[in-house]
């Protein structure tokens, strides 16, 4: 079984992380490209995930508790599904980033290679790179992690984008389409629908036992049929 372990940065609760007007916080973007994320990877064989935060937004669960969680599940992969922000004004800032930890393993670069160049592919925005970076979930894990910064907050561009169900989808689609190259998951089969037998084109028959003149008669030669378990029904001719 591949395991996948997946967290949404933050909580609704986590003071600041929000745009400057407040019109969204970074967690519910965050938690939305999780989500998606997840009803993706349910369609591959063999693949376990596991939400580290909060799903409901209302706890900050602590990243130490995060990371002792991931480990002892023994995930093989990390992602942390974050929104960037410059400050706490309005900005220029832009772009979408990928994090490694600091030692920069090979297999997490190569991920966060496929991560990043399907992101901009998928979304046309600026691309700053594959960086490295000191932070707790990708220092402490000890699987393949990568971190996700998918655009600012405090771009007001890039904040409409955050708010979009539609970016959000195209986000987790572009995280979902390397996880599959990285490690040639392989798709569940679709069921196959039920057979039906195709009725004979040939058509049916009818056997004709007799015709008589005194209904009588008729009707004891099909008291018999019946008796031998034949339909027989009497019909005036």
């Amino acid at each position: 079984m591949f395991k996948i372990s997946l967290s949404a940065g933050h909580a609704k609760t986590t003071p600041g992380k929000q745009t400057p007007d407040g019109t969204i916080k970074e967690w519910e973007f965050n938690s939305a490209v999780v989500k998606y994320l997840m009803a993706g990877l349910a369609n591959y064989e063999n693949v376990a995930f596991l939400r580290l935060d909060d799903p409901t937004g209302q706890r900050d669960i602590p990243l130490q508790e995060r990371s002792d969680r991931a480990n002892a599940w023994g995930a093989n992969v990390h992602i942390d599904i974050h929104a960037n922000a410059n400050g706490s004004t309005w900005n220029d800032a832009r772009g979408i980033e990928t994090f490694v930890y600091l030692t920069r393993p090979k297999e997490a670069v190569a991920l966060a290679e496929k991560v990043q160049a399907n992101l901009i592919k998928a979304t046309g925005l600026q691309n700053r790179g594959v960086k490295a970076g000191d932070f707790h979930m990708l220092r402490e894990t000890k699987m393949t992690a990568i971190l996700v910064e998918a655009g600012f907050m405090t771009n007001r561009e890039e904040a409409k984008l955050l708010k979009s169900d539609n970016y959000r989808r195209i986000v987790a689609g572009a995280i979902l389409a390397s996880l599959v190259e990285q490690y040639c998951l392989k798709k569940k089969s679709s069921p196959k629908p039920p057979t039906t037998k195709t009725p004979s084109k040939q058509g049916s028959y009818k056997v004709q036992v007799g015709a008589f003149s005194e209904k009588a008669n008729a009707e004891r030669l099909a008291y018999e049929l019946k008796k031998k378990g034949y339909p027989a029904i009497v019909v005036k001719a």
